[in-house]
């Protein structure tokens, strides 16, 4: 049977991460145009790369919660793929070997002139002089705002498949990636794990509602289905 489990950042804030966007717009205290824009890269590469360095040390300084491991612990059983909005490697780390990262991954870089060149980062600074082999800077390998989202076909084939279909942590309020429940099958049994579940899916009646926090929701669901 086919689980497939879309996260989003309320996965990751629970172990530590600030979500994409505060109530006052900013994205930890930046505006998401100066950070987060190809257009950003042009104006102050370093100003976006120092952001983007801040970020990827949170990431390895934090560790996997309960939700990150009980998805893991569901491949014991189960066909799953997990199709996430989240930058960082929590997944990974807790023992998850099928992963599809929409928006890429902070962990790696890639070039600013070929998106196919992608390379781990030692340590948690990509620097500015770091180069590609085509003698490029490097940049974060992540998709900004304006960027087409290259994973995107990949994860509709994947929630084709679907036979239980997890929403966890995540508004749908992000597209494109919000527009992939559209593809799940009809029959497939849909669940919504976050705390405004409820307010999130009012119109939603095909799919089963927890409103609680991924930590508390996930491994409940997980026991469930592994019984």
């Amino acid at each position: 049977m086919k689980v497939v489990a879309f996260t989003g950042a309320g996965i990751s804030a629970e172990s530590g991460l600030k979500t994409f966007r505060g109530d006052d717009g900013l994205w930890e205290g930046y505006n998401v145009e100066d950070v987060a824009t190809p257009e950003a890269w042009q104006r102050n590469a370093e100003l976006v790369q120092h952001f983007y360095n801040i970020r990827r040390k949170a990431v390895l300084e934090a560790t996997p919660n309960a939700a990150h491991e009980a998805l893991a612990e569901l491949e014991t059983k189960f066909d799953v793929t997990i199709v996430t909005q989240n930058i960082d490697d929590l997944h990974e780390r807790a023992g998850s070997t099928d992963i599809i990262h929409l928006h890429g991954l902070i962990t790696k870089a890639q070039s600013s002139v070929d998106p196919s060149l992608i390379y781990d980062i030692q340590g948690d600074e990509i620097k500015m002089g770091d180069l590609c082999k085509k003698n490029s800077q490097l940049r974060p390998h992540v998709v900004w705002f304006g960027e087409p989202v290259p994973m995107m076909s990949v994860a509709i084939d994947v929630c084709r498949k679907a036979d239980i279909f997890l929403i966890i942590g995540t508004s749908l309020q992000v597209y494109p990636a919000a527009s992939l429940l559209n593809f799940v099958p009809y029959n497939a049994r849909k669940i919504l794990i976050d705390p405004a579940a409820q307010e999130l899916n009012s119109a939603g009646t095909s799919i089963t509602n927890i409103a609680e926090k991924a930590s508390i929701g996930v491994p409940d669901i997980v026991n469930q289905l592994l019984k």
